[in-house]
């Protein structure tokens, strides 16, 4: 969820239809399972470059690109940067699909490695940025179970209150 765009429902719905990330050798992988990578034809020296496949969940592909449009409206980010550049040369709905192509390699990258979102903003064009490290929390599987009851106890206390 440190992604532009991706909110709870999101990121429980990508949960619920990929399953375990770590199935995929890479993120493009992943992709093509998704069925946002286009189809290539290709022989002897002709190419053709076509629609997006459409394989794998539709669910998946639907909340991909719901993802991919917030993350396009995010003020100052390197997404909409992407989308930006891209709209210009191929249109706002092949734009989409490809942000949405680019965010699934990134939560691939970012959940196989344990490591959160980092989006540098603000910087001027020919400025240069040292990159953060993020160090990330290893918790013991008893450590989550406690983390995620405890959540569950106060999410519940709340909603006593509340009737």
């Amino acid at each position: 969820m440190s992604i532009p765009g991706i909110g709870e429902i999101g990121a429980a719905t990508l949960i619920s239809e990929i399953g375990n990330l770590r199935d995929f050798p890479s993120g493009d992988k992943l992709a093509s399972w998704l069925g946002i990578v286009p189809n290539v034809y290709q022989s002897a020296d002709k190419y053709y470059k076509g629609r997006i496949t459409k394989r794998g969940s539709k669910v998946a592909r639907w909340i991909l690109t719901q993802i991919a449009q917030a993350a396009a409206r995010k003020k100052n980010s390197r997404l909409k940067e992407f989308f930006n550049r891209k709209m210009k040369s191929i249109g706002y709905a092949k734009a989409i699909i490809a942000l949405a192509r680019k965010i699934v390699t990134i939560i691939w990258h970012l959940i196989t490695n344990d490591e959160m979102y980092q989006d540098e903003t603000g910087y001027q064009k020919g400025e240069v940025h040292k990159r953060k490290i993020v160090e990330t929390e290893i918790f013991s599987v008893d450590e989550r179970i406690k983390i995620i009851s405890g959540i569950i106890a106060i999410m519940e206390k709340k909603e006593e209150e509340s009737t």
